[in-house]
């Protein structure tokens, strides 16, 4: 069974730039590439506000051939974006052999949050300055929308997203400190949009709310879904496990803790941890979050960001057998 041990002894792939609270490197996003038989992982590095160029400051994408060397191909800061912040981004290599790259940021047209594309023939050729903005909030009556991750199931494309969500102390001044989930004057969700070819994406809504009271009653964040099939080493009936990220408040906002969900259709999740996180981290806030399962090569594949003895984040890597997964359910 996987515990908060295994997560204690994950290989780290990277360390974040300095020591203490407000040095991250995390937010992981993996996709493995048959074609190339090689790994490809965005991730982004942070410094506390204040430290140049603080916050989300950059994002990059690493390509490994044997999940022990990765070198970075693709480096974007957030000055290509004139944005105070960049978050999670994600990787996926369409039918068409194009390579989409989704990434989110903070719009400096309005402070808000938005989720945008690059497309490119190669990961290599993805250009800040070919990016579309495919979602924001407003039309969608949201406050932000980030965090992107996909899933495919039978040529349909599900993406996850990070939204926040308006509450009665929702104001025009909300995004003043270009942040709105670090206020308190927003619920952080997840929504889903959907699509048959990366391209055109059809707004599904929030699949995932906080609970109404608890551990996770200010975040509900979806961060990666492992579908139960048998092809992966489960049986039964099919259903979907995910792993989300949680907490109670505002102020656990960069600290958040992973837990478990499940859905048989990918829109009506339930969490499996109602009374607390699952996977923890045993060092200064004990975060554990943005964690993101991958199956290839017969093995799951989770890379997450995990809080270290002095506050700071790295990132890290577990590969396990179907089997000890599928302990999870146990």
């Amino acid at each position: 069974m996987i515990t908060n041990e295994i997560f204690a002894q994950g290989t780290i792939i990277r360390e974040p730039v300095g020591a203490g609270p407000g040095y991250w490197v995390g937010c992981p996003g993996a996709f493995y590439d048959a074609t190339e038989k090689a790994w490809y992982l965005t991730y982004r590095i942070r410094r506390p506000r204040g430290v140049a160029p603080d916050r989300g400051g950059e994002v990059r994408i690493a390509r490994s051939v044997d999940l022990v060397r990765w070198c970075d191909v693709v480096v974007i800061a957030k000055d290509r974006y004139a944005s105070a912040s960049i978050e999670r981004s994600c990787l996926q290599r369409g039918q068409d052999g194009f390579w989409r790259y989704f990434t989110s940021y903070v719009n400096p047209h309005d402070g808000r949050w938005c989720t945008a594309v690059m497309k490119a023939p190669s990961v290599a050729e993805l250009a800040p300055a070919q990016r579309e903005i495919i979602f924001t909030g407003p039309p969608l009556g949201l406050e932000g929308v980030k965090d992107p991750w996909i899933l495919e199931v039978d040529g349909l494309y599900h993406l996850f997203l990070s939204v926040a969500t308006p509450t009665p102390r929702t104001a025009a001044d909300s995004h003043a400190t270009l942040d709105i989930f670090n206020t308190g004057e927003c619920k952080s969700a997840t929504g889903l949009a959907t699509s048959r070819d990366l391209n055109q994406w059809a707004w599904q809504g929030v699949v995932l709310a906080p609970s109404a009271t608890g551990w996770d009653s200010y975040c509900r964040r979806l961060n990666s879904v492992v579908c139960l099939d048998v092809a992966a080493g489960f049986s039964g009936a099919p259903r979907y496990l995910a792993f989300y990220d949680g907490s109670a408040s505002h102020a656990e906002n960069y600290e958040e803790k992973c837990a478990l969900a499940e859905s048989n259709d990918l829109r009506n999740w339930r969490s499996l941890s109602p009374a607390g996180p699952r996977f923890t981290s045993p060092h200064a806030s004990r975060s554990l979050r943005y964690l993101d399962a991958k199956f290839a090569e017969g093995k799951w594949h989770l890379f997450y960001e995990y809080t270290r003895a002095d506050g700071a984040h790295d990132l890290r890597l577990i590969t396990c057998l179907a089997s000890e997964l599928a302990a999870l359910l146990a």
